[in-house]
Formats: structure tokens, C-alpha cells, sequence
């Protein structure tokens, strides 16, 4: 210690001496003669020595020429002298001893109202303080709070002591930490340094400083929400992608963690430590988060093959587009999302009434549309499979669930193969072919091109055979009789509404032109001679495809 300080408590010191002192009952003057009586005896006692060797050796003569006394009396006489001496020097020690007794209690008393040397509290040097000087400084701090909020973008901002209504009111701690001081060991505070920190009890404006906190950028700038961690599909499987950490704050705790820091005098607060900001519902360790990723892989470990011309599998990446989780990690199979799927399979490799080109048994290219023959997959039924396979993480290979009559000889185009009945229309011609060759043809007689006569275009099959039918028109409403009664020997139906394959012995020829003309034109059905109805009827089997064409 320097300066004004060190003279300030020297002062104070001898203060407290005069105040021992007059409380043993001396004044300064009797101390003073005292403090200069013992000097003078201090004096004598150290010439003391000298003196009575002096004397010792003179009385030593005068007994060795018999001319004074003896050597016992003598021997009394230096005794006394010597124990009065020894008496002095002990008056003399015990005034020493009393006078720094009154010191070192003097000091103490000083000590018992102001704090020992090296004390540090809060930051400050209280030493020789008083508890109202060391509130004085203290209220200094108050009066320079600044509280820096620090942000989750590294930016910050800060709010005063005063933009908040900062004010002192006690610090009990201060008063506590004086009566805890052990003054009679004040020696021992010269040497070892006491470092404390007392709470400070401080009051603020609620709405002033709700006021700062709305005008916080914070508060006030564009805020993103945070994100909750969630399964996402990397490709081949469900992991967890890692919450997000947003700049939306919360308001209320803002407000709450903002009061708490200033209560304490805290210099700094983390808002993103201090959970300021709002949180993600789910973190990458939520157990709500693992279940759900689990289930969806669950999901995902199907695999349904369905062998068209090409494989197409049903496995993960395909499954993933069907599941979902919502915001609660509930995870679903998006129904509508598989029947889309189906949707899209079923455009894709059914094939009824669709567009057909190839090349015909005579070697022309050719195009057909329409007819009821192909593949049809029943979408209804195969969806039950897919859920249930799902659902279970099966493993299957098979052909889809079809409608009735919904299937066809072969998935590659043309999908009936390399056995079916090919009727050009345009050449009023047919053939029959088994395994790529030409089993049976024949010139034929189609129906009169005229709309309710014409035989239809199209694909379709042998859908019945039949011997020795009788075939009857529809109803004539001005009789309400059949248009006509035919009877045949050799029937091979082909649609339900009556067209079919079919002997015609009243036709006189086949071929060429004669289907054009009224009264020879068939009704729709394919005429045939009777012998290559017969032969084909034996041979044809049902399902058959029939490519009807021109």
C-alpha cells in the first residue's frame, strides 16, 4: 500500500493506540515519562556490568589487606544490588510488553469496523474500508452494468444497467464478511491475501426493460424455426438427419433468462446455451425419431419382383415414395401413392385395347387398336398384396393379381405370341398360326361395311365353340321376331356381343369384294368355307387370340 491510503490507516492506527492508552487510565505524558524513565534504566543496566566488576575487584582488595570487612558480608551486599538490578530490567520488559499489547489490541479494535489489509471483494481493495465505503464502490459497479447477449449467429448486443432501471439495494454479504474477520490475527492479513465475492441485491423497471427486449434485433429481425431431426432416405435406406438449430426466439424465457442475469450482475448470457431460442421438437437421439426410422426401414426391407418382359422390383427406393412421418414421427403408407404406382403399372404393361403394330403372316405391316384381348392387371387386389407385403417387409416373386380373362400369351409386343387367328379385313383373308407357322388359311366372308353390319377391329379371343348352333339376329321391331335364325355346323365365338368364327355354306365364294355387297356381307361374323371351319375347329383351342384387322 501507497499514498493517502497507507497514511489513512497509520493515523487511524495511532487513533486507537491514544484510545488503549487512555482507557488503561495514563495519559500521553505519563506514557511519554514512562517510555523515557525506562530508557534512562535501560541505560544504567547496560553500564551495570562494567560498574560491578569495578566494585567487585576494589572490595576484593580491601579484604586482601585485612583492612575492611569480611568476605560474607561482602557477598550480601553484592547479592542485594544484583536483585534490584534484575528487578528494573523486568519493570522494564513488562512496560515493553504492555505497551505493544496496547498496540496490537488497538489495531484490533481498528480492524473490528473497517476490513484487514488485502481483502478483495467483488474486485475491489477493501482494505481499511468501512462496510458504507466498500457499498459506495460497489454502487459504481451498478451504475456501469452492462449486460452483452451473445447470439447464435456470433453476433451480440447489450443492455445497461440504466436501459433496465438498475438500482442498488443492499449487499448483506458485505456485513457478514466483516463479522467473519478474526482481528486478532491481523498480523497474518499482511501476508495472506482474502479474495471474496457477496451478493448484491439489485431492483429493476420490468417495463423498461421489457421495452429493451422488444427493440433487441433478436427479437425484432427475421427469424427461421428450427428444424426436428427426422428418417431421411439416402438412397438404399432410412437414417437420421440431424435436427436444426433456427433464430426464433422465445420470448417469454428470453425475458426470464435476461431478469436472471441481471439480478446476478452476470457480465454476459448465451442465448443459445440459456435455451433462448426455440428448440426442435426432436433431436437426433429422440427416441420417438429412432422408432420411426426403424419402422420406415422395416417398410422398406420388401422387395416384390413381378416378371413382365423385364423385371420390375418393388423394393426401397421405390417403397420410400410411399411412406411418410409427420410431425409427430408417426409414420404412414401413403395409400394413394401406391395406387398412383399400380396406376402407372397397369399403363404400362396392360395392353387391352391399346395400339398394336406388327407384321401379318403375308408379310405387311399393319396396325390394330381396340378388342378385349390382353393383359389386364386387376389394380384393386394387387394393392392388398403390396400394403400386406409392406407392412410385413416380405419378400415375393410373382405375376400380378389380373382381371378376368385379363391375360395375355406373352408380355413383349405382340403380347399373343406366336399362336393366334389373323383376319385381314382388307384382303378378306385368315390364317391360322401354331408356334410361328401358317397351321390353316383361307380366303373368308366379313360383314358388310356398313355401321351395324361391320365386323370390328381389334385383338380379342376364342371365347366359346360350339357344334350345331343357331345363330339369331337381333329383334326386329316391326315383327319382334329375330332378324334372322342361322344355323351353323361349327361355332368359335370371339366377342359376347355375336361375332365369331363360323361356317357359311349359303355363301356361293369367299374373298375378294364379296363382303361389300348387300345380301352376301355377313352380319359381322367371319364366314368360312364348311371344310376350313371344320379343320380350324378341330385344331383351335379356347383363348386363342383373334387379330382382327385391316
Amino acid at each position: 500500500m501507497e499514498g493517502p491510503e497507507k497514511k489513512e490507516i497509520e493515523n487511524n492506527i495511532q487513533t486507537a493506540e491514544a484510545e488503549a492508552a487512555e482507557k488503561s487510565g495514563k495519559s500521553e505524558q505519563d506514557i511519554t515519562r514512562e517510555e523515557n524513565t525506562e530508557a534512562e534504566k535501560e541505560k544504567t543496566t547496560e553500564d551495570a556490568p562494567e560498574a560491578l566488576c569495578q566494585e567487585t575487584a576494589a572490595e576484593t582488595d580491601k579484604t586482601a589487606d585485612g583492612d575492611e570487612t569480611t568476605g560474607e558480608g561482602a557477598g550480601e551486599d553484592t547479592a542485594e544490588k544484583t536483585n534490584g538490578r534484575r528487578r528494573k530490567i523486568l519493570y522494564i520488559a513488562a512496560g515493553c510488553v504492555a505497551a505493544l499489547v496496547f498496540v496490537y489490541l488497538g489495531i484490533a479494535a481498528y480492524f473490528s469496523s473497517h476490513y484487514l489489509f488485502n481483502t478483495e471483494i467483488n474486485g475491489h481493495d477493501m482494505t481499511g474500508k468501512t462496510v458504507k465505503q466498500a457499498e459506495e464502490l460497489l454502487k459504481e459497479d451498478i451504475d456501469e452494468y452492462v449486460l452483452e447477449l451473445k447470439e447464435i449467429d456470433g453476433s451480440s448486443e447489450t443492455i445497461s444497467g440504466g436501459e433496465a432501471g438498475l438500482m442498488y439495494e443492499s449487499a448483506a454479504g458485505l456485513q457478514r464478511n466483516m463479522e467473519s474477520q478474526d482481528i486478532f490475527l491481523w498480523p497474518r492479513a499482511l501476508f495472506r491475501s482474502s479474495t471474496d465475492e457477496v451478493e448484491i441485491e439489485v431492483a429493476y423497471d420490468a417495463d423498461k426493460l421489457g421495452e429493451k427486449i422488444d427493440s433487441l434485433h433478436a427479437v425484432t429481425g427475421e427469424q427461421t424455426p428450427p428444424v426436428s431431426a427426422y428418417p431421411k432416405f439416402d438412397g438404399k435406406q432410412y437414417v437420421i438427419e440431424p435436427e436444426q438449430y433456427g433464430t426464433a426466439i422465445q420470448r417469454d424465457v428470453l425475458e426470464e433468462k435476461i431478469a436472471g442475469a441481471i439480478e446476478k450482475l452476470e457480465g454476459s448470457l448465451d442465448l443459445e446455451a440459456e435455451k433462448c431460442y426455440a428448440d426442435p421438437a426432436y433431436l437426433s437421439t429422440s427416441k420417438e425419431v429412432k422408432d420411426a426410422c426403424d419402422l420406415m426401414n422395416q417398410y422398406c426391407s420388401a422387395r416384390i419382383v413381378y416378371p413382365m418382359n423385364e423385371e420390375v422390383v418393388v423394393d426401397a427406393p421405390v417403397i420410400s415414395g410411399w411412406i411418410t412421418v409427420n410431425d409427430k414421427m408417426q409414420v404412414k403408407i401413403d395409400e394413394e401413392a401406391v395406387r398412383l404406382w399400380l396406376e402407372e403399372f397397369g399403363d404400362k404393361y396392360d395392353t387391352v385395347g391399346i395400339t398394336r403394330t406388327f407384321k401379318t403372316p403375308a408379310g405387311k405391316e399393319a396396325t390394330v387398336s381396340g378388342g378385349t384381348y390382353g393383359w389386364s392387371i386387376n389394380e384393386d387386389a394387387e394393392f392388398d398384396v403390396i400394403i400386406d407385403a409392406v407392412k410385413n417387409g416380405k419378400s415375393l416373386e410373382r405375376e400380378p393379381e389380373y382381371y378376368i380373362g385379363g391375360t395375355a400369351a406373352a408380355h413383349a409386343m405382340p403380347d399373343w405370341g406366336d399362336t393366334y387367328v389373323d383376319i385381314d379385313l382388307s384382303a378378306q383373308h385368315m390364317w391360322y398360326v401354331v408356334d410361328g407357322s401358317i397351321a390353316l388359311e383361307t380366303d373368308v366372308v366379313t360383314g358388310q361395311p356398313i355401321p351395324e353390319r361391320i365386323t370390328p377391329e381389334g385383338t380379342y379371343s376364342i371365347l366359346e365353340k360350339g357344334r350345331n348352333q343357331v345363330l339369331v339376329g337381333s329383334i326386329d321391331p316391326s315383327t319382334g321376331e329375330p332378324s334372322y335364325r342361322t344355323p351353323v355346323s361349327y361355332w368359335m365365338r370371339v366377342t359376347w356381343s355375336g361375332i365369331g368364327l363360323h361356317d357359311a355354306t349359303w355363301q356361293p365364294a369367299f374373298g375378294g369384294t364379296l363382303n361389300q355387297i348387300p345380301g352376301r356381307g355377313s352380319h359381322g361374323c367371319i364366314n368360312m368355307p364348311l371344310d376350313q371351319a371344320a379343320a380350324l375347329y378341330d385344331m383351335l383351342e379356347m383363348g386363342t387370340p383373334v387379330v382382327i384387322h385391316y
